[in-house]
C-alpha cells in the first residue's frame, strides 16, 4: 500500500513533527474514548477460560506511550523555539526586502518608518 503512495521527502521536519504530535494526541484521545465506552470490566475470559486484556486497553496504552515519546522529543529538541527563530529570520528577510524596495522608490524619513511599522505589524499578524 505504501509503495502506491506518492511520498514526498520531508522538507520541514520540525513542522512535520509538530503535526505528528497533533495526530498522536488525537489518536490517544480516540482510544481513551474506546476505553471509556467499555462496560464495567476491562478484562474478559477467552474461549479457553483464560483472562484476557481488552484490545481497546492495549491500544490506549500504546497510544499513551507514543504520545509521551513524541512530546518528549519535541521538548528535548526545543522545536517551538526553533520554529520561532525560523519565523523571525524569515520576517527579517521580508523586512530587508521591504527596506530595499523603499530605498529603490526613494521613500525616506517618516514615510519609510511608517511603512516599516505597517509591514512589521502585518508580519506579526501572520
Amino acid at each position: 500500500m505504501l509503495a502506491e503512495l506518492d511520498v514526498a521527502p520531508v522538507e520541514d521536519p520540525l513542522t512535520a513533527l509538530m503535526n505528528l504530535a497533533g495526530q498522536v494526541l488525537a489518536w490517544q484521545e480516540a482510544t481513551a474514548g474506546l476505553v471509556n465506552d467499555l462496560e464495567t470490566r476491562i478484562r474478559y475470559e477467552g474461549a479457553a477460560g483464560a483472562e484476557q486484556l481488552r484490545a481497546e486497553v492495549g491500544l490506549y496504552e500504546r497510544a499513551m506511550d507514543r504520545a509521551e515519546k513524541v512530546l518528549s522529543s519535541i521538548a528535548r529538541l526545543n522545536i517551538e523555539e526553533r520554529l520561532a527563530t525560523i519565523s523571525e529570520a524569515q520576517a527579517d528577510r521580508v523586512l530587508a526586502a521591504i527596506d530595499a524596495v523603499l530605498a529603490y522608490l526613494g521613500v525616506t524619513g517618516q514615510q519609510a518608518a511608517d511603512a516599516r511599522q505597517v509591514a512589521a505589524r502585518k508580519l506579526r499578524a501572520v
